[in-house]
C-alpha cells in the first residue's frame, strides 16, 4: 500500500511540474495521460485501503476543513461567537446561514489550515466554553425553528487542567442531553476525525453521515494500544480491531449514510467533496421537514440509547 502510495504521490509531483511550463500540445497530452493514469491508480489504491490508511487520509493536513465547506455550501453566513459565561472559544465555529433553500444553524468543530490557525483553534479541541456556545446556538435554532448541521472533526475534547476545572464533563453531558431533545431537525456528520465524546457532543442527530475516508472511535489508536499494550507505535495494529471506519460504523447501525469523496480523499478534490455534502444536506433538510418533530425526538432518542453492538 505504502509504495502504491509513493507512486501516486510522485505522478502528481509530475503533474504539478509539467503544468509549471510552457503548455504545448505534448506536454498536454502527458499531463491528462497521467491524470488518468493516477486516477486509475488511486480507484486501485482504495480498494485495498486498511483501517490505518482511512486514519492518515483524516488527519491530512490537506483535507478540507469546516470553514472551507462553510465557505462552499452555506451562503450569507453570519458567525457567532461566544457562550456568555466565559469566552469565545475558537476550536467550535458556528452561526446561521442558508443550504439551498434551507435557513440553518451550522456548528463546527474548527482545526485551522495552517500552524497558526492550528494553535488558535487548539487543533480542533473545544474546551467547555466551545460546547456551551455550541447549546447556546443550538436553543437559538430551537427558539427560531432553524434545522441544526454539526460537522464533526477533532481528535477529541481538550484534556488540559484549565478545560477541567471548567467542567469539561458536565459540558459535553449537558450536550448530550440537550440534544436529545431539541425541538428541531438535527443532522451531523464526521468530516475528518471523530474522536470520543468531543465527537459525540454535536453528534447527537436525527441523521448521522461520514465521509468515507473518515473514523469515529472511543479514542485513538495511539491512544488504543498504549492502554492495551503499553506500546503506541503498535497503533496501526489497534486500528483494525477497533471498527472504527465509516463502513464498520455503518455495518453496526451507528450512522446512517457512507459520503462518498472523490477518489483519492477529499483532498484530491474539495471542491467535488463540498458539492456532494451540500446535496446530501439538501436532501436530508427536504426529508426531515416530512417528519413530526415527535417522531424525530423518539428516533434520535432511541438511536442514542442503543447505539452500537457487541461484538
Amino acid at each position: 500500500m505504502s509504495k502504491l502510495s509513493e507512486r501516486i504521490e510522485a505522478i502528481y509531483k509530475a503533474i504539478n511540474e509539467l503544468s509549471l511550463l510552457e503548455q504545448t500540445k505534448e506536454i498536454a497530452e502527458e499531463i491528462n495521460r497521467l491524470k488518468v493514469l493516477v486516477y486509475s491508480l488511486e480507484k486501485q489504491a482504495a480498494d485495498e485501503y486498511e483501517p490505518w490508511d482511512k486514519i492518515v487520509i483524516a488527519r491530512k493536513a490537506e483535507r478540507p476543513r469546516s470553514q472551507f465547506y462553510i465557505q462552499e455550501i452555506v451562503t450569507d453566513f453570519m458567525e457567532l461567537h461566544g457562550d456568555r459565561a466565559f469566552k469565545d472559544d475558537q476550536a467550535i465555529i458556528g452561526g446561521i446561514g442558508k443550504i439551498g433553500k434551507h435557513k440553518v444553524t451550522i456548528i463546527a468543530h474548527n482545526k485551522g489550515t495552517h500552524v497558526k490557525e492550528n494553535i488558535e483553534r487548539n487543533f480542533g479541541m473545544p474546551h467547555p466554553e466551545g460546547y456551551r456556545k455550541a447549546l447556546r446556538l443550538m436553543k437559538q435554532a430551537e427558539k427560531f425553528g432553524r434545522p441544526i448541521v454539526c460537522l464533526i472533526d477533532t481528535p477529541g475534547a481538550y484534556c488540559g487542567l484549565g478545560a477541567e476545572e471548567r467542567g469539561q464533563g458536565e459540558a459535553i453531558a449537558r450536550n448530550l442531553m440537550e440534544m436529545a431533545r431539541l425541538k428541531v431537525p438535527i443532522i451531523s456528520g464526521i468530516i475528518g476525525e471523530g474522536g470520543s465524546g468531543g465527537a459525540l457532543a454535536l453528534g447527537i442527530s436525527d441523521r448521522f453521515f461520514m465521509q468515507e475516508n473518515t473514523t469515529y472511535s472511543i479514542l485513538s489508536p495511539e491512544g488504543f494500544a498504549s492502554i492495551l499494550w503499553k506500546d503506541s507505535t503498535r497503533a496501526k495494529e489497534a486500528a483494525s480491531y477497533m471498527k472504527l471506519t465509516a463502513k464498520d460504523l455503518l455495518e453496526q447501525g451507528i450512522i446512517d449514510k457512507v459520503l462518498e469523496e472523490p477518489v483519492g480523499g477529499a483532498h484530491r478534490d474539495p471542491h467535488l467533496a463540498a458539492h456532494l455534502l451540500k446535496s446530501y444536506l439538501i436532501s436530508e433538510l427536504e426529508s426531515l421537514k416530512t417528519l413530526s418533530i415527535e417522531h424525530n425526538l423518539e428516533k434520535r432518542y432511541s438511536r442514542f440509547r442503543t447505539i452500537g453492538e457487541f461484538i
